[in-house]
C-alpha cells in the first residue's frame, strides 16, 4: 500500500474542481468496451489504497475530486482528474478513472498509479480487508507491474501523456498538447507483386492449353500456302550441288533469291531451270 500524504487542497484550485468534479452525476468508470479508442499505452508500477476519510491506514481524506472512494477509483500523479481507462494484469483487465493524487514520493521511484483496494485485490487473486484497507491473501504483493491504456483525458489540469512524478506538479497545469494516439498499420498486400505473378500463371496456363481448332485450321492454310515455294526452293536449289552440274553458285543464289523475291512457285522453278542449263 502506498504511503498518502494530505495534498488534496494543493493538488486543485476551486475552480478546476468545479469544472470536473461531474459526469452526468454519475461514477466516470464503467466496463471497458472492445471498441474504445486508445489515446495512450504504457506500463508503469501500480500500488493500492483506499482513502475513505476515516483516518485509517495513511488515509487523508476524501479524493480530490470530491467523488467518494470507490472500487474503480485510482490516483495519478499527473494525469487529469476523470481521466478514463484500464489496466491490465497477467491478463486481466479493469477499469479505472482518476479521482485522486498520488502517489507522492513513490512516484519518484516509478511508482506511477495507485489503484483502489477492491481493485487491485482483484487484480492479484486476494481480498480487500475493509476493517484494515489491506489487500490479503495475494501473497503480501503491495505493487505490481501493469500495462495501462488510457481512453479518455479529463478536461481539467493535468499532463496529458505518460505520467510524471507529483514533484513535477504537472497536475496544476493545464495541456493543450495531448499524446498522439498510438497508430496501428494493417498490412497491405503488394499490388504490383501480386499482378505480377497473376500474369506469369496466366501466361504458364495459355502455353499448356492446346490450340483451338479454328486456331488450328488457319495454321494448317498458311502452311500449305507456303509450302509449295519453299519444297521447291530447297529441292531445286541444292540439286546443281549434289549432282554436280556445271551451274555456278551465283546462279543457284540469284535462283533462290528470285524464287523469295518474285513470289511465284512456278515462275521461280522456269527460271532455275535455265540458269542450271547454261
Amino acid at each position: 500500500m502506498s504511503p498518502r500524504f494530505g495534498m488534496r487542497s494543493l493538488a486543485l484550485t476551486a475552480a478546476s474542481v468545479a469544472g470536473a468534479l461531474t459526469i452526468g452525476g454519475t461514477a466516470a468508470h464503467a466496463d471497458v468496451p472492445e471498441d474504445q479508442q486508445v489515446l495512450l499505452k504504457g506500463s508503469t508500477t501500480a500500488s493500492y489504497f483506499w482513502d475513505d476519510a476515516s483516518g485509517r491506514a495513511g488515509d487523508t481524506g476524501l479524493p480530490a475530486s470530491g467523488k467518494p472512494m470507490q472500487k474503480g477509483m485510482a490516483a495519478s500523479p499527473s494525469w487529469p482528474l476523470l481521466t478514463e481507462g484500464y489496466v491490465v494484469y497477467k491478463g486481466k483487465k479493469m477499469p479505472f478513472f482518476v479521482g485522486d493524487r498520488g502517489p507522492g514520493e513513490p512516484s519518484n521511484r516509478g511508482i506511477m498509479l495507485d489503484l483502489d483496494g477492491k481493485t487491485f485485490a482483484e487484480l492479484t487473486g486476494g481480498t480487500f480487508n475493509a476493517s484494515t484497507l489491506h489487500v490479503n491473501g495475494n501473497g503480501g504483493m503491495g505493487h505490481i507491474k501493469i500495462e495501462y491504456v488510457i481512453t479518455k483525458w479529463g478536461k481539467g489540469p493535468g499532463k496529458k501523456n505518460h505520467p510524471v512524478p507529483f514533484a513535477t506538479r504537472a497536475y496544476a497545469r493545464v495541456d493543450n498538447n495531448p499524446a498522439k494516439p498510438p497508430q496501428v498499420l494493417a498490412k497491405k498486400k503488394a499490388p504490383a507483386t501480386q499482378t505480377v505473378s497473376e500474369n506469369a500463371q496466366a501466361d504458364e496456363k495459355k502455353a499448356t492449353e492446346p490450340a483451338k481448332p479454328a486456331e488450328a485450321a488457319g495454321t494448317a492454310g498458311k502452311t500449305l500456302r507456303v509450302a509449295p515455294a519453299a519444297q521447291a526452293t530447297t529441292s531445286v536449289a541444292a540439286q546443281p550441288v549434289a549432282e554436280g552440274t556445271g551451274g555456278s553458285t551465283a546462279g543457284v543464289v540469284a535462283a533462290v533469291a528470285l524464287v523469295a523475291i518474285g513470289g511465284g512457285a512456278v515462275v521461280g522453278r522456269d527460271r532455275l531451270r535455265k540458269l542450271v542449263r547454261r
